[in-house]
């Protein structure tokens, strides 16, 4: 497997896993249509790898744009990224969520069938599992009964996927985030969104350097151990090295449709399916699901704590009242990863807000 292609859209997980895959001498090519991103971060990954991706500013939501692209590629496998990402936006702007996130991607899997390109590595999401499931999470948890839009786009993307893989070949692994946070540690990419962020590290960071005048903690009654909402953070070094595990991971095995439902992984396939499977039309299927996390949890207030000693700023907060769609405690088993993919996280929480503050110190001096 040589050329790959990615589609973004925040260009904050891209462009560090373009980053890696160039480093690991792979073809990149690039789909996006610079709605909530910049350009200019691909002159900073030839700054980092010497290399460049290949680019194309192009729409998903266009067939023929995507059309194009593998006429003009020949495509091995497919990282896809992109869509909206932000729980409390999802809610009041539900029908851009099932847009962008449903019926595009929808458009991408049409053309890759198309053109037989039978590999993808799915961005999805650890809000797909039943919030009232206990934590912490691991991928035999139920998923559904999703509390905003946006997890419900992903779940339904998921379960696409999953009908895909099942019914047409398609070879789908399903990576399920564990809030990336922190920055590369060159300090030319991170995550620095124009507005007011609705990821917690960046808030903290844009509060750290005066950008914005306070953190708003986002209430502090939740039944966690201080008040405040806990997640499995992992450094967005660590979830790219997981993307890499799981495209070696995919070139090198398949499984029979028998052998995976024998194990119990899939109880949607009913008895007479696998007394059957003559009925589909292809002979092996594979669809595996890993969450990337840490296994570990921190509460916001933690990361206050922390933030305020490495970057030596006060760091004003006050409680603000809840936000929609927002659960008290997520974070997950990891077990699986290290397992299937000898894949773990490493970096320490240090080092995710030091990496997130060197990045912010560099774009304040450019």
């Amino acid at each position: 497997m040589k050329t790959l292609l990615l589609t973004w859209w925040t260009g904050y997980i891209w462009s560090h896993c373009t980053v890696d895959a160039l480093e690991a001498w792979y073809e990149v090519i690039i789909f996006d249509n610079l709605t909530n991103s910049q350009q200019s971060v691909i002159d900073k990954i030839q700054s980092i790898t010497g290399k460049s991706p290949k680019f194309y500013h192009w729409d998903l939501r266009n067939l023929e744009d995507i059309e194009a692209v593998f006429r003009e590629n020949s495509i091995d496998a497919v990282l896809h990224f992109a869509g909206l990402k932000a729980v409390w936006e999802s809610t009041q702007k539900p029908f851009e969520y099932y847009e962008n996130n449903v019926t595009w991607s929808m458009n991408l899997l049409q053309v890759m069938k198309q053109h037989q390109c039978r590999n993808i590595i799915f961005s999805s999401t650890a809000s797909v599992y039943n919030p009232f499931a206990p934590v912490p999470f691991s991928e035999e948890t139920p998923t559904g009964n999703t509390t905003n839009p946006y997890a419900t786009s992903k779940y339904i993307v998921e379960n696409m996927l999953r009908d895909l893989a099942l019914h047409s070949g398609l070879r789908v692994i399903n990576l399920r985030y564990f809030n990336p946070i922190g920055a590369h540690q060159s300090g030319l990419i991170g995550e620095d969104p124009n507005d007011i962020p609705n990821n917690l590290l960046p808030y903290v960071m844009k509060v750290a350097n005066g950008e914005l005048p306070e953190l708003r903690i986002f209430w502090d009654d939740y039944d966690t151990r201080d008040g405040t909402w806990v997640r499995d953070y992992i450094h967005i070094s660590d979830l790219v090295s997981g993307h890499m595990a799981a495209l070696e991971y995919i070139q090198k095995h398949t499984i029979t449709l028998v052998d995976r439902a024998s194990a119990g992984e899939m109880q949607q396939i009913s008895l007479s399916q696998l007394q059957n499977p003559n009925m589909y039309d292809h002979e092996t299927w594979f669809f595996e699901i890993f969450n990337l996390g840490r296994g570990e949890w921190s509460s916001v207030l933690e990361i206050l704590h922390w933030a305020r000693e490495v970057t030596g700023k006060e760091i004003p907060s006050v409680i603000a009242p809840r936000r929609p769609g927002d659960i008290g405690d997520c974070y997950c088993r990891a077990g699986k990863a290290k397992i299937m993919l000898g894949w773990e996280a490493h970096k320490s929480v240090y080092e995710w807000i030091e990496d997130s503050w060197n990045f912010i110190c560099k774009q304040n001096k450019g």
